[in-house]
């Protein structure tokens, strides 16, 4: 197939064309940069519709977020991503019919559900509500964009939708280059889970899962890609520190993070996802059980490198 990606020069992006391209898939990918073969700026609509005019696509895949170098400490630091789940969705669809594409694939992620105390059940895509309405401003800012991108996907007449609603990322290229050099200079504080938990995946893993979307999703579904055991965030954090030798997260109390109100929320949230269903109609299954054994893969892996 050919398939155009928005987001195909971020961390995850690079990891799903080399996934697609692999199974001999035609990837173009949609951006501002140099590496990009379709060049627009995504939340220029004119822009996309000329970049595209000419070209035809069968599928139509968006990743694109503004993360990459942010620490995830303040509501600003989601303030493009929001945008691009909104703007951005819509410009990706209007692309699609212009291109001839018969399906779109979007990125999401387990905040969807919403922030707060969920309790120890995980999650079901077909049970649970999926972007309900939140107090607090911000977070419903956050929230009610990736309610807004998979509403804009589900309901855009002649194109098939599916949702990939990713846990929270880990992995090479996430834990060494962010988590692990704050640990390493004492820069990352965790709150005491005190029997929170949050979904994890390997960002390896969440790539072949939004290949295999690509190719045999099923039609106006969404799917939770996690791994089969919940962590708390502060016990995720100690196992990277276990994993690669650094030193252990200081543990402070949750009111010390209220100016970094972002990570605060994320440290007092407590949601667990089930990913049976990714399973069952994707083929996915996550390489390692929990991230715990996943880091220890990773550090492993990097230590052989290094010899």
């Amino acid at each position: 197939m050919k398939v155009l990606m928005a987001g195909a020069s971020g961390l995850l992006g690079r990891k799903v064309v080399r996934e697609l391209r692999a199974a001999g898939h035609e990837v173009h990918g949609l951006g501002r940069g140099e590496g990009s073969e379709v060049r627009a700026d995504l939340l220029d609509r004119e822009a996309v519709l000329r970049a595209v005019d000419g070209h035809s696509f069968d599928v139509v895949v968006h990743a694109a977020t503004a993360l990459q170098g942010k620490k995830m400490m303040r509501h600003q630091d989601m303030a493009g991503t929001d945008v691009l789940r909104t703007e951005g969705t819509a410009n990706l669809i209007a692309a699609a019919r212009e291109t001839g594409a018969r399906r779109i694939v979007v990125e999401s992620m387990m905040f969807g559900y919403g922030y707060g105390n969920h309790g120890d059940r995980p999650l079901s895509e077909d049970r649970d509500a999926f972007g309900p309405v939140q107090s607090d401003v911000w977070l419903e800012r956050h929230v009610g964009a990736m309610r807004a991108k998979e509403a804009l996907a589900f309901g855009a007449e002649g194109l098939e939708a599916v949702s990939l609603r990713f846990g929270m990322f880990y992995g090479k290229g996430v834990t060494e280059t962010t988590v692990l050099p704050m640990l390493r200079k004492r820069a990352l504080p965790v709150v005491a889970d005190q029997g929170r938990a949050l979904s994890w995946v390997d960002v390896d893993d969440a790539a072949r899962a939004l290949a295999a979307a690509v190719e045999r999703g099923r039609a106006g579904q969404a799917y939770n890609v996690v791994d089969d055991t919940p962590l708390g965030f502060a016990g995720h954090v100690r196992a990277v520190a276990a994993a690669f030798g650094a030193p252990a997260p200081r543990t402070v109390p949750l009111w010390l993070l209220r100016p970094a109100p972002l990570a605060h929320t994320i440290m007092s949230t407590n949601l667990r996802l089930a990913n049976d269903k990714a399973r069952a109609e994707l083929g996915w299954t996550p390489t390692h059980a929990d991230s715990a054994d996943g880091l220890a893969s990773l550090a492993a892996g990097v230590s052989r490198l290094a010899a």
